[in-house]
């Protein structure tokens, strides 16, 4: 779908979101974004419909089935949506310790169950169009789990896998499927780290790279490239080596 008239960007208020809406804005796109912070949700709102987007905003958590059921069945109701970008997110890590049930169980419901609250109620509407696409924001982190961040790893590896999946589900019913895999990337989210982040991007970058990927249909955008190639070495080296190097690493606070 190269050129969608209609989308909606979860986790719109700040990070790769707030960049991806505003690089989508221009006159006859209707963007529906959504977040948890009403004042950023709101400047980013006013600098896409400064661009010519028509914008409507929802204070929602991904993480509440019902209230984005809601949301997303009145929005494509009203105006059929052509692209989904499950963006909603979170991170956090053990900073040497042990991760608490309570961290953990909040970035699954954030990070896996709010994609599938992002997805499944716009899922009948662009089935019965045989028309639509769907972005999943996974992450490099996704392909080996990092000592330090497991919950994130393995809620970043579901959406991979997930998404990997319905795409082939959906692929004979003229729905495409993305899922987009970065590595560090400029945002709220990375500002906390306290270690070296190697090719971090920028996130106007980062969102240019994403747009270009979708209107190719692309299967898996995993950026930058050298992050990404580290990544899947590791992923394909015995665990036993793994295991050893990457004992050595920083932990995410």
């Amino acid at each position: 779908m190269r050129d969608p008239r209609s989308i909606v960007i979860t986790g719109a208020s700040s990070g790769i979101g707030e960049e991806l809406a505003r690089a989508y804005a221009a006159p006859g796109v209707a963007l529906a974004l959504s977040g948890r912070d009403s004042a950023r949700l709101e400047a980013v709102a006013e600098r896409c419909r400064a661009a010519g987007a028509a914008v409507e905003t929802a204070l929602v958590d991904a993480a509440d089935r019902a209230a984005m059921a809601a949301w997303l069945s009145a929005l494509d109701a009203r105006a059929p949506v052509d692209l989904v970008i499950a963006n909603a997110g979170i991170s956090a890590g053990t900073g040497g310790g042990v991760e608490s049930a309570e961290q953990a169980r909040r970035i699954f419901q954030v990070n896996v169950d709010g994609v599938l609250n992002s997805v499944h109620p716009l899922l009948p509407g662009m089935q019965a169009r045989r028309r639509g696409q769907i972005a999943l924001m996974a992450s490099l982190a996704g392909f080996r789990g990092m000592p330090g961040a497991p919950a994130y790893c393995a809620s970043k590896a579901a959406v991979r896998v997930y998404g990997e999946s319905l795409r082939g589900d959906l692929a004979g019913q003229g729905i495409g499927v993305t899922v987009i895999c970065p590595g560090f990337v400029k945002s709220r989210m990375t500002a906390v780290n306290r270690f070296p982040m190697p090719f971090l991007m920028e996130t106007d970058r980062a969102a240019q790279v994403i747009k270009s990927g979708l209107a190719r249909n692309k299967a898996r955008i995993a950026f930058p490239w050298p992050m990404a190639a580290t990544v899947w070495l590791l992923a394909a080296l015995p665990v036993g080596l793994t295991d050893v190097l990457l004992r050595q690493a920083p932990r995410k606070e």
